[in-house]
């Protein structure tokens, strides 16, 4: 099963939205908080190609995007064969 990384910051919805949606699914993922860690928030930057906002999802080392992302990906099925992939 690939990893799943999501980088977030503390008071932000989005990104409790998205971990929410992860949990329901069952889904295992590494948070990782850019709030008061620049270095992180540079290599999220550098991991999505320029986006700069959070939450950014990672399933192994493809970009899913942020929160209605992952929730469109969902929607449309493709959420749980992508992280049950080996």
């Amino acid at each position: 099963m690939p990893k799943v990384e999501v980088y977030t910051s503390q008071f932000c919805g989005y990104c409790h939205r998205a971990k929410k949606l992860l949990a329901d699914r069952g889904i295992a993922f590494t948070e990782i908080d850019v709030g008061a860690d620049h270095i992180k928030r540079e290599e999220m930057v550098r991991r999505s190609q320029g986006r700069r906002t959070v939450p950014q999802i990672f399933v192994g080392e493809r970009h899913i995007g942020g929160c209605d992302d992952l929730y469109a990906l969902d929607k449309k099925g493709g959420l749980m064969p992508l992280v049950s992939a080996a």
